[in-house]
């Protein structure tokens, strides 16, 4: 099977580099709606700071036999928002936006609601309803992107995966401390 060529004239692309050198990492070859794509990104970005703050609630009133591992499970996806919210927030950057931090109209930019719950289990359970929006906000996202912003795409991809593997936690933790907040049973052998 032949190689398939390398069309791109390098002398095309180093002219297309200086036009517009204003533009940044905004090329010619950027095919997004990008005031679309900073609006996407801010409501992600408000997803991830309400998540935050929900974890860190949840870190800080964890009360019970229990409290100590969950706790420890809250702050860490606190700190892996954190960290989501960053990315988010750099790459509106890149994208020549400005990642809207204002905490008027963050729930309402949010994708994910704050609900505080009333124990463990309530807790972990409205971490994984967030969890589960998140993973269908940025799967619709991803889809909308497509080819037309590639760096934006993959980095939901990677936020993704890690909004997946915290519903996994948390549905894990569901599943051993049962639906009372105890340990669940173990099942019953059948013979």
């Amino acid at each position: 099977m032949a190689a398939k060529p390398f069309l791109t004239d390098i002398k095309t692309i180093r002219k297309r580099a200086r036009e517009h050198i204003e533009k940044g990492a905004i090329t010619d070859g950027y095919k997004a709606d990008r005031n679309m794509v900073i609006k996407l990104l801010n409501e992600a970005l408000a997803t991830e700071i309400v998540c935050v703050l929900r974890y860190k609630r949840h870190y800080y009133m964890a009360s019970g036999i229990h409290a100590k591992s969950v706790a420890a499970e809250f702050l860490e996806h606190a700190n892996e928002e954190q960290a989501h919210a960053d990315l988010i927030a750099q790459r509106i950057t890149q994208l020549d936006g400005a990642p809207n931090f204002n905490p008027e109209g963050l729930l309402s930019r949010s994708h994910a609601d704050y609900v505080e719950g009333d124990d463990l289990v309530d807790m972990i359970k409205e971490d994984l309803v967030a969890e589960r929006i998140a993973i269908d906000s940025y799967r619709d996202i991803i889809h909308y992107l497509g080819n037309d912003d590639s760096t934006s795409r993959r980095m939901l991809e990677g936020i993704l995966a890690m909004e997946e593997e915290h519903a996994e936690d948390l549905a894990t933790l569901l599943d051993e401390l049962g639906k009372k907040g105890e340990p669940a049973k173990p099942a019953k052998r059948s013979r």
